[in-house]
């Protein structure tokens, strides 16, 4: 959770503060927390009442170090459990909604979606990223202070080469998207939901742009890893919940050989000429 953005810690300090901030010490007991999580459960995932929780309980931790809370404070707090987590979403785009969603973008939306889903960098990721990050030359991007806090690197392909080289720079601001007046983009939910009603593309987020990436480059082929350490993945274990995706395309693979095995057999036996495309069809071209 501490890999966190800094900006992600203090909007959750934020929301705790509207809270718990009037609040004696006292009152602040495991039976107060845990009707605060019921209400927020309403409202937010439990993922997003999990960060929540773990940013109170760090609160109150630092404050026991400073000597503004007790350790009677502190355990009254741990006491209370995390929710169970279920991080198994996912959804992702077809290459033809993908193509849909792009024509469906307004101008200043189009080449954000297409970073998305040329890299699966985060919405955060994107929208702070700047020039000084973009390099056209060596063809990759930079991503010096991640989610989990470790330098990565994206390569960046022909569309996205172009797409890039293309787009001017601002000269009021080294963000790579701006708004008109030169300054960074807060959101772009409002844009991005007009767009998928536009596409026809339900029950779909922009972080799901992510799990698009990577679903695509599993089902192309390329092994886990290499998924894994694209997305910046710390561990594994998050990677390996695209590694579904694989058997499926392997077997569609097989019944492919075995069909052009089959319709080999059968024309030769008629001694009718043989046409094999050899060209592979492509996942995500010009997306």
């Amino acid at each position: 959770f501490w890999g966190a953005g800094h900006k992600s810690k203090e909007a959750y300090i934020k929301q705790l503060l509207l809270v718990f901030g009037n609040c004696p010490l006292k009152k602040i007991s495991p039976m107060f927390i845990e009707q605060w999580q019921t209400k927020r459960l309403a409202i937010n995932k439990p993922a997003t009442v999990n960060r929540l929780l773990a940013t109170l309980k760090h609160m109150f931790t630092k404050a026991v170090e400073w000597d503004l809370a007790t350790e009677e404070n502190l355990n009254k707090v741990r006491k209370v459990k995390f929710l169970p987590e279920n991080n198994k979403r996912l959804r992702f785009l077809t290459v033809e909604e993908c193509r849909a969603l792009i024509d469906c973008s307004a101008p200043h939306l189009k080449p954000i979606v297409k970073v998305a889903l040329h890299t699966g960098l985060r919405k955060g990721e994107i929208l702070s990223l700047r020039w000084e990050q973009v390099d056209l030359i060596h063809k990759f991007i930079l991503l010096d202070m991640t989610k989990n806090g470790e330098r990565r690197e994206i390569p960046i392909d022909s569309t996205l080469w172009d797409m890039l080289n293309e787009m001017p720079h601002s000269i009021e601001s080294n963000y790579v998207f701006t708004d008109k007046d030169g300054g960074i983009y807060k959101s772009v939910r409002r844009s991005f939901s007009t767009a998928l009603k536009k596409a026809g593309i339900n029950n779909f987020r922009f972080h799901d742009l992510r799990h698009t990436f990577a679903s695509h480059l599993v089902m192309a082929g390329v092994d886990i890893t290499t998924v894994k350490e694209l997305l910046g993945h710390k561990s594994l274990t998050m990677t390996l919940r695209y590694a579904h995706l694989a058997p499926s395309h392997k077997v569609k693979a097989m019944d492919m050989l075995d069909n052009t095995l089959n319709g080999i057999q059968s024309i030769q036996s008629e001694n009718k000429s043989l046409k094999i495309f050899s060209k592979p069809p492509t996942i995500m071209t010009k997306v």
